[in-house]
């Protein structure tokens, strides 16, 4: 992903919303560092393996995050997320540019619902 011309105000939207939440913002800095799975994330950001598994979810849902099975050396199945890469410049003209293709009405919030409620 880029914040190149091509970037719609869906695609914008749906990123920084799903940015604004510290928790995922958390995931997203321990990721950017390292792959991991959902209970070292846990371990890590001192919160549930369910909330974790709750972020990863709309990360990934994204576009953010990507998931990869592996077998570990005991024959477990253990999934790893890691980050994507992606880079969003963020310019008044950029936010312009985005907003004249966005989909959803006026007062939408990121899932289309009014006033983001």
């Amino acid at each position: 992903m880029s914040a190149g011309p091509t970037v719609t105000g869906d695609e914008l939207v749906r990123v920084l919303a799903t940015l604004a939440n510290p928790h995922r913002m958390r995931v997203v800095a321990v990721l950017a560092r390292r792959r991991a799975y959902v209970s070292q994330l846990a371990r890590e950001l001192g919160i549930s393996r369910a909330l974790v598994q709750v972020h990863l979810r709309k990360l990934a849902a994204a576009g953010l995050v990507s998931a990869h099975l592996e077998l570990s050396e005991d024959g477990k199945a253990m999934k790893f997320y890691e980050v994507n890469p992606f880079a969003y410049t963020l310019t008044p003209g950029a936010v312009a540019a985005a907003a004249e293709t966005l989909t959803a009405g006026p007062g939408a919030g990121p899932d289309g619902d009014e006033d983001g409620k």
